[in-house]
């Protein structure tokens, strides 16, 4: 069977799960603030098999009762999922090959090898969807998968070290970087020319340059900002003895 998918164009970032860090699609980073949708689970790291993953799909159920299965598909074109080839699990100690059959409201139906009835197709549920990254196509120019940015070196344009990014996120005004330190909390930057002028994939590092007080600690809050007030205190009652010897003096 012919892959259309694969000779149209790279996987480039689609919807994916609620600004959940990075997997299977590219960033693109524009003259301006880039606008992207929000992106799915990230990649594991590089493991012991020495190749780094991406995911690019999530088996969100069954479909039917002949196992069938429902896909949410990270990939640019939905049905690239499977366009690149069989897939792993999160562990890369299963393979399956996806054949698609359907689409329903947001998911593609597909059948998979050995999958013969509906317990078992439920079975699979929340199953993350990998491919090798050397199974994508290149991406373009200024555009990089989320699995090539995790990992890179983080640092100033002096050289002073910041961290190394962890992730990437879109929570609704483009996409940032979180960036681990080795001290303190992790930090997040936006990822445009602008704050992350240099990306150097061969050398495993990218070059910040932060407006002022982003890389700074976050102040403790104070009671006002929490809206805790205190008010002066009213004038302490006189001490017992004091009333009651004015009372005596007042029967008196």
């Amino acid at each position: 069977m012919s892959n259309p998918v694969a000779s149209r164009k790279p996987l480039s970032r689609s919807a994916g799960e609620g600004g959940s860090p990075a997997g299977a699609s590219r960033v693109r980073m524009p003259a301006g603030s880039a606008r992207i949708a929000p992106s799915p689970q990230p990649s594991p790291a590089m493991g012991e098999r020495g190749y780094r993953r991406v995911c690019v799909g999530v088996v969100t159920g069954a479909h039917g009762v002949r196992g069938a299965v429902r896909v949410k598909s990270f990939t640019a074109e939905p049905e690239g999922v499977a366009g690149y080839g069989p897939v792993e699990d999160e562990r890369g100690e299963r393979r399956l090959t996806l054949r698609l059959v359907g689409s329903a409201k947001g998911v593609l139906i597909a059948q998979i090898a050995g999958i013969d009835d509906r317990n078992a197709a439920e079975a699979l549920r929340g199953l993350r969807l990998y491919l090798p990254r050397e199974a994508l196509p290149p991406p373009g120019e200024e555009e990089y998968y989320h699995a090539d940015l995790i990992g890179l070196a983080a640092a100033l344009a002096d050289g002073t070290p910041v961290g190394t990014v962890r992730a990437v996120h879109d929570f609704g005004a483009g996409d940032t970087l979180e960036i681990d330190r080795a001290e303190g909390q992790p930090v997040i930057v936006p990822f445009t020319r602008a704050v992350v002028p240099v990306v150097d994939l061969e050398g495993g590092r990218l070059v910040l340059d932060p407006p002022e007080g982003l890389l700074d600690p976050p102040k403790k809050a104070s009671r006002a900002d929490h809206g805790v007030r205190t008010s002066a205190s009213p004038q302490p009652s006189p001490p017992l003895g004091e009333r009651e010897d004015g009372r005596e003096k007042e029967r008196a």
